[in-house]
Order: C-alpha cells, then sequence, then structure tokens
C-alpha cells in the first residue's frame, strides 16, 4: 500500500509540474488563429504590402527601379485628370449605389413579406441569381444587342413610330455603364437586406397595426431602422465593386467614358507599374473611407 501511495504521490507532483512548466492557457486560441493568419497574412496583407512598397518606386522604358520617390503620388494626386476621373468614377457609386439600393430593397421586401411559403421564398431567391451561372463579361455584352442602334430597343421604338429615328444614348454611354452596373451589382443588395428582413420578428407588425398605424408608417418606423444593417452590407459590397470596375466602363462607354480602375489598367498596360501602384493605394484609402463612414452610421455586428 506504501508503494501505491507514492507512486501516486510521484505521478500527481509529475502532473503539477507539467501544469508549472506548460504554455499559457491563452496561447492556445493564437495557435488556433495561426493558420487564419497565415493565409491572410499571405494572400491579402502581404499583395499589399507590396503594391504599396513599388509604388514608390521609380521607372521607365525599360524596367522598375527600386527606390523611395513620391513622385508617383505627387503625379497622381496633381492631376486634374485624376481628380476628374475620380469625380466620375464617385458619379457612377452614387447612381448605382441609390439604383440598387431602391430596386434590391423592394425585392426583399416582396420577398420576404408577402411570399408566406418559405419554400416560394427560397425559390424565387434562386431564381434571382441564376445569372450568376455566367460570367459578368457575358451578361455584361448581352446589353449590346438589345441597346444598339439596330438592337431591339431602337427597333421595336421606330416601328411603333414612338421615334423616328435610332436613339443613340442607349449605348456606349454613361447611360449603358449604369444600366449594365446596376444589372450585374444589385444581386449584392437584395442578399444581405433579404437576410435581415428574415430576421424581423413579425409581432413587431402586429404591435404597430394595435397601436393605429398605417402600413406606410409600419414601413418607415419599423422595417427601414431594422433593415439598416442589410442595406449598409449591401452598399458596402455596391461601392467597393463599382469603384474597382473597369471592364464595364471600358465596354459599355465605348471609351469616351473613364473611371480609376480603367485608368490603373491602362497603366498597366503601358508598363507603368509604380504609378498604377500609387493610383491603387490612394483608391483603397477612399474606399476604406467610404467604408469607415458607412460603419460609422450603422453598426453591422448584429449581422455578422
Amino acid at each position: 500500500m506504501a508503494t501505491i501511495a507514492s507512486s501516486q504521490a510521484e505521478q500527481q507532483s509529475q502532473q503539477s509540474s507539467r501544469r508549472t512548466i506548460g504554455w499559457p492557457a491563452w496561447t492556445a486560441s493564437y495557435l488556433q488563429a495561426t493558420p487564419l493568419i497565415l493565409i491572410l497574412g499571405f494572400f491579402f496583407i502581404l499583395p499589399i504590402a507590396m503594391i504599396a512598397v513599388v509604388s514608390f518606386w521609380d521607372y521607365d522604358f525599360a524596367g522598375l527601379y527600386p527606390a523611395f520617390l513620391t513622385m508617383n503620388y505627387t503625379d497622381t494626386l496633381g492631376s486634374w485628370v485624376t481628380w476628374k476621373t475620380y469625380l466620375n468614377t464617385l458619379k457612377f457609386t452614387v447612381i448605382v449605389w441609390g439604383l440598387t439600393l431602391f430596386i434590391g430593397f423592394w425585392v426583399a421586401y416582396f420577398l420576404a413579406f408577402h411570399i408566406r411559403r418559405t419554400t416560394t421564398q427560397m425559390i424565387l431567391f434562386l431564381v434571382c441569381t441564376v445569372p450568376f451561372m455566367t460570367s459578368n463579361i457575358i451578361r455584361m455584352i448581352s446589353w449590346i444587342p438589345v441597346l444598339g442602334r439596330n438592337g431591339l430597343v431602337n427597333s421595336a421604338l421606330v416601328q411603333m413610330g414612338i421615334v423616328p429615328q435610332p436613339i443613340e444614348w442607349l449605348l456606349y454611354s454613361d447611360f449603358a455603364v449604369v444600366l449594365a452596373m446596376v444589372h450585374l451589382y444589385t444581386l449584392f443588395m437584395v442578399t444581405p437586406i433579404f437576410n435581415t428582413l428574415m430576421r424581423i420578428d413579425r409581432s413587431l407588425f402586429e404591435a404597430a397595426r394595435d397601436a393605429g398605424a398605417s402600413g406606410w408608417q409600419i414601413l418607415w418606423n419599423v422595417v427601414l431602422p431594422l433593415a439598416k444593417p442589410g442595406m449598409a452590407i449591401g452598399t458596402i459590397f455596391v461601392v467597393t465593386l463599382v469603384m474597382a470596375d473597369f471592364s464595364t466602363v471600358q465596354v459599355m462607354s465605348g471609351g469616351q467614358s473613364a473611371s480609376v480602375a480603367l485608368m490603373m489598367k491602362n497603366q498597366m498596360s503601358l508598363l507603368q507599374y509604380p504609378a498604377a501602384a500609387a493610383n491603387a493605394v490612394v483608391l483603397l484609402v477612399v474606399v476604406l473611407l467610404m467604408v469607415a463612414a458607412i460603419l460609422r452610421v450603422v453598426d453591422i455586428r448584429k449581422e455578422l
């Protein structure tokens, strides 16, 4: 018995020594987060850091030269062409955001409150996602035979006698750019708003009706305040996508309009990588400031 007791005492002392020598408890959470940190660091932080470094380099027609010059930023921020391009991009962003928010809210509202069966809601929501089974380029250029001079819209208007000749501004114009962007990005507004509306307690509507509120009062005082987180998330999606879009602007405007992303694409095609990197950093800062402003107005943590 004495031998057994002594062996148990030794085991307890060894276990207590392991606890004393072992890693602190808080290191477990850091070890669990290490794979995610490595992935984000390699695929997200490292590329941005490389772009920031290259933005200070020198360049000419022959190659790039590591240096620390602010020339690229002074050329970018000191050019009226850059400011005009940013204003044009912001114009597209505001118009597309307003249209997608209006369309996306009412589509989500219809799916959430006017379709009673959950199965039907999911089927209709999946129907909205069907266009995403094709690429953005295909969906974008599909508007060309619709809006062209001899396209479906102009042919129908001329044949019905509404206009004497085809309308020129339907295609290769800012109108075509906005229309294509709204078509491409509306679903990014529908999805978060629909998710937010589905979480609203329906008993709030009954309480509002019992208090004498009308349908519009319920919409303004109950639905809209509770839908703000979803609207903010959709706004972040749409704003970042429009600010970074260059293909839609290039194709649908016929080269007659410009955006910041298209300007960077042209710079890279001319092998002006440091100048394009400086533009990318400025664009990133602008987008982050816009996202920060949205997060200051609406708290989206409840949706995450």
